[in-house]
C-alpha cells in the first residue's frame, strides 16, 4: 500500500505549514487573501484543511510569502500528494474520514467492546457484523466493503509501510457469536495467527476484570510518525463517529489505554485463552 494514498493527513500537514508561512511572512489573513485573489473565508478554510488545496494556489501562496528553492519544491509535491483519490474510492466508498487517517498512520491503538477490531476480523465475521447494522447496503456495496477491510489489513504484514497494532479486546467479544459459531470459530483462530505477526500486540481485557475505565465505548488512538501530525483519537459509537485531536482529549485517550492495558492479561496468556476458546 502506498502511502501516499490517503490525502487527508497530508492536506492537515500542508495547511498547518501554509499557515505558518503566512504568519512568518508577517501578513494577517486580511492582508494575504487578496492578494492571492481569494476572499478571507477561502484561505481560513484553505489554513484549516476544510477544502481540497489546488496546487496552483500553493505556488502563488508560496510566492506570495517568498519561499523558494528546495522548501519550495516539498511544498508543492505535497499539494500534489495532498490531491491524491484515496485507494477506497476503487471500491465504491466515499466519505470515509477515519480510513484516510489509517491510511496514513504509523501505529494505532484500539480497544473494542461488541467485536473483533476491523484489522483482525475475517471477511465472513465483517460480512456478519455490517449484515447487522441498521444501513441499507446492495449486495456488491457489502461485499465492496469487506474487500476493504481486507485490504486494510495488508499492512500488518506489509514490509514497505507497516501498521503497528496494538489491541485490547474485551473478553465478551470472543464469546459472542457473530455470524454463528462456526464463523466465531474461524475468527479466533485468525486472531491466534495475527497475534504472533510482529507488527501485532493482542491482550484480552478479562471478564473478571470487572468495571474498568472504557465501559461506555470503544475507541483508537492513531499515530503519525515523521508527518509532523499529532496523535488523534477516534471514537466510534452507534449512531457515529467523532474525531478528537485536541492534546487534552488525546491525553486523556491514551491514559485510558494504558489504564486497560494495566488490567487486560499479558500477550502471552491473552494468546492462551483465545487459542482455548478456539479449540472449544
Amino acid at each position: 500500500m502506498a502511502r501516499h494514498e490517503g490525502s487527508m493527513v497530508r492536506r492537515r500537514v500542508l495547511a498547518r505549514q501554509l499557515r505558518a508561512l503566512r504568519e512568518d511572512a508577517d501578513l494577517t489573513l486580511e492582508q494575504a487573501a487578496p492578494k492571492l485573489d481569494f476572499s478571507v473565508s477561502k484561505l481560513s478554510r484553505i489554513e484549516n484543511a476544510q477544502v481540497l488545496i489546488d496546487v496552483h494556489w500553493v505556488k502563488s501562496m508560496l510566492d506570495l510569502y517568498d519561499v523558494g528553492g528546495a522548501r519550495w519544491t516539498e511544498l508543492v509535491e505535497l499539494a500534489r500528494e495532498a490531491q491524491q483519490p484515496g485507494w477506497w474510492r476503487a471500491y465504491g466508498l466515499g466519505n470515509v474520514s477515519y480510513i484516510a487517517f489509517e491510511t496514513e498512520a504509523s501505529h494505532v491503538k484500539v480497544f473494542t467492546l461488541g467485536y473483533v477490531p476491523g484489522l483482525l476480523q475475517t471477511a465472513d465475521y465483517a460480512r456478519a457484523l455490517m449484515r447487522a447494522v441498521p444501513v441499507r447496503r446492495t449486495g456488491q456495496q457489502l461485499e465492496n466493503e469487506v474487500a476493504a477491510r481486507l485490504y486494510r489489513q495488508q499492512r500488518l504484514r506489509s514490509a514497505e509501510h507497516p501498521l503497528e497494532l496494538e489491541s485490547v479486546i474485551d473478553e465478551a467479544v470472543l464469546h459472542r457469536p457473530v455470524g454463528g459459531p462456526e464463523v466465531l470459530r474461524e475468527q479466533l483462530a485468525e486472531l491466534v495467527a495475527a497475534a504472533e505477526l510482529p507488527t501485532v500486540t493482542l491482550r484480552v481485557l478479562p471478564l473478571a476484570a470487572g468495571a474498568h475505565a472504557a465501559l461506555a465505548s470503544e475507541f483508537n488512538i492513531l499515530t503519525f510518525d515523521g508527518l509532523d501530525e499529532p496523535d488523534m483519537a477516534y471514537v466510534e459509537h452507534t449512531l457515529g463517529a467523532l474525531s478528537l485531536d485536541k492534546e487534552g482529549d488525546v491525553a486523556r485517550a491514551r491514559l485510558t489505554f494504558e489504564r486497560l492495558v494495566s488490567q487486560a492479561l499479558d500477550p502471552a496468556r491473552s494468546l492462551d485463552l483465545i487459542r482455548e476458546l478456539a479449540g472449544g
